[in-house]
């Protein structure tokens, strides 16, 4: 199959098992496809696909990501070292980032964001690892029984992105003045994921920018806590792990910069 082969069947299946899409129009060009097959896997709740389709869906995706570009951290730079770890500082898409883990900012209920074409990072990593993810955390999430309580973490396969493992967390939502609380919150999302990773024996992990953008926590502010919270870790901890401070923004890339070399 071409992409644009995959593409049709995916969106055909998509179609098929949501009655109340099926009157929608599949567009004609590349770019309306690939928007309307977004929205659908945004909207489609956790369930089991079949082998066919997620044989499809993973090629599609894997070939997406191959004419995107992947960023392998052997190829960055460290921006500082703390003990015998290192701590990177790297702006891009962070589905595009091959490294052990990579920590996405989630919600309470952990299964993505439902929004057709959302751009937070919750909904670009959902899209692109595959439905996959969504029913395994799903899974985890019957388990457990309950939301997953703010500044906690987990650790999930991630399907078809380009790392081993995704470490969801949830971040303080910040409404009115920031408080103590809020920052302490924050800090402990970093040290949940570290201890997942350090538990899990990782080598590397890429944090994005935890609680900024949609959950409204200050960006320098939460950029401090980051750096200053792993730093922390890793001097208690001994951990010799590779760190990457992910960023998307002009703004974050600038705070993240002073902070790393003062």
């Amino acid at each position: 199959m071409t992409q644009t082969e995959r593409r049709r069947f995916l969106l055909s299946r998509l179609l098929a098992e949501a009655p109340e899409y099926r009157q929608l129009a599949v567009p004609d060009e590349a770019a309306g496809q690939k928007q309307l097959l977004r929205a659908l896997l945004n909207v489609r709740p956790p369930r089991d696909a079949s082998p066919e389709f997620l044989q499809v869906q993973d090629e599609y995706l894997r070939a997406e990501l191959a004419q995107k570009g992947v960023t392998v951290l052997e190829s960055l730079t460290p921006a500082a070292r703390c003990g015998e770890a290192a701590l990177y500082l790297w702006q891009g898409d962070i589905t595009t980032l091959q490294c052990d883990a990579i920590v996405n900012a989630a919600n309470s209920g952990m299964t993505g964001c439902y929004v057709p074409g959302h751009r937070c990072i919750d909904n670009c990593i959902h899209t692109f690892a595959g439905v996959q993810l969504r029913s395994a955390c799903a899974r985890l999430m019957a388990q457990q029984g309950h939301e997953e309580p703010t500044g906690q973490a987990k650790l999930t396969p991630a399907f078809n992105l380009p790392v081993k493992y995704l470490s969801p967390t949830v971040g303080p939502i910040v409404h009115g003045p920031l408080t103590s609380r809020d920052c302490e919150l924050l800090a402990s999302c970093y040290r949940s994921c570290l201890d997942l990773a350090a538990k899990q024996g990782l080598t590397s992990i890429a944090f994005c920018c935890i609680s900024t953008g949609e959950f409204h926590f200050p960006n320098e502010k939460a950029a401090e806590i980051a750096v200053e919270t792993v730093e922390n870790y890793l001097k208690e901890n001994g951990y010799p792990i590779k760190v990457i401070f992910n960023v998307f923004k002009d703004e974050d890339l600038i705070i993240y910069k002073k902070l790393l070399t003062t």
